[in-house]
């Protein structure tokens, strides 16, 4: 399948011109775009941009802080997009769940490449301020948990990635309370910010940091236990 050049993601994302969408809604219409470009239809391949664009861009700046990386690496998101279009399966994810891991991974690739500085968990977890910049006041201290691993321990970045591929991402959240598990998945798959979480969670802000944070210790604490375990069984490569 050859990428379509006129509709490619090129630099920051544009903006949608449609009007706020119910979420049951925007699914729905995300889920016809993607069988669309699925079949290669590069009209619908220019709509998913223009409305998931923004999002996976505060996605991808937010594990990236360089802005300028963070452009191109969303127009190699869009391009992989383009291509895998045909393996999304609507039975496992939503599409913007299905969109926003691609981001995650393709950002936290660019963080390996470059590996000139420590990356942790509120990095690739999108819970940290808005994109382009730092978070408000109170946003520094939520504890990067998976950072304070001693040094003889497996890094941030490895203990997430083995985790995940033992499938054990998933099973951890759901040892979470309800009220964080919303807010870190809110954050973590759709990219939104503190405030935005306590906005559509109508919550005070610093109720849904404390969440946030206690949900964080919680995981970090489940993934441990659990690629401890995956590693000594011999299951992860």
């Amino acid at each position: 399948m050859t990428a379509p050049r006129d509709e490619r993601a090129s630099g920051a994302p544009g903006a949608s011109s449609a009007g706020p969408t119910a979420p049951n809604e925007r699914d729905a219409q995300l889920e016809r775009l993607m069988q669309r470009v699925a079949r290669a239809d590069r009209q619908a391949f220019q709509s998913l941009y223009e409305l998931t664009s923004p999002t996976l861009f505060a996605v991808v700046l937010r594990i990236n802080r360089d802005r300028s990386a963070a452009e191109e690496l969303l127009q190699e998101v869009f391009m992989a997009v383009w291509r895998q279009a045909e393996r999304y399966d609507s039975t496992q994810s939503r599409v913007m769940t299905w969109l926003t891991t691609i981001a995650r991974h393709r950002a936290i690739d660019s963080l390996r490449r470059k590996s000139s500085e420590p990356v942790t968990i509120s990095r690739f977890s999108s819970l940290g301020g808005g994109a382009g910049g730092s978070g408000g006041a109170g946003d520094d201290d939520d504890v990067d948990v998976l950072a304070t691993l001693r040094s003889d321990e497996p890094g941030p970045l490895e203990l997430l990635d083995d985790a995940t591929r033992a499938n054990d991402l998933e099973r951890c959240m759901q040892h979470l309370t309800g009220e964080q598990r919303s807010c870190l998945a809110l954050a973590y798959y759709q990219g939104l910010s503190h405030a935005e979480v306590a906005q559509h969670m109508s919550q005070p802000l610093g109720t849904v940091k404390s969440w946030v944070r206690r949900g964080l210790q919680s995981l970090r604490s489940c993934l441990d236990r659990a690629v401890r375990q995956v590693r000594a069984e011999g299951r992860v490569a």
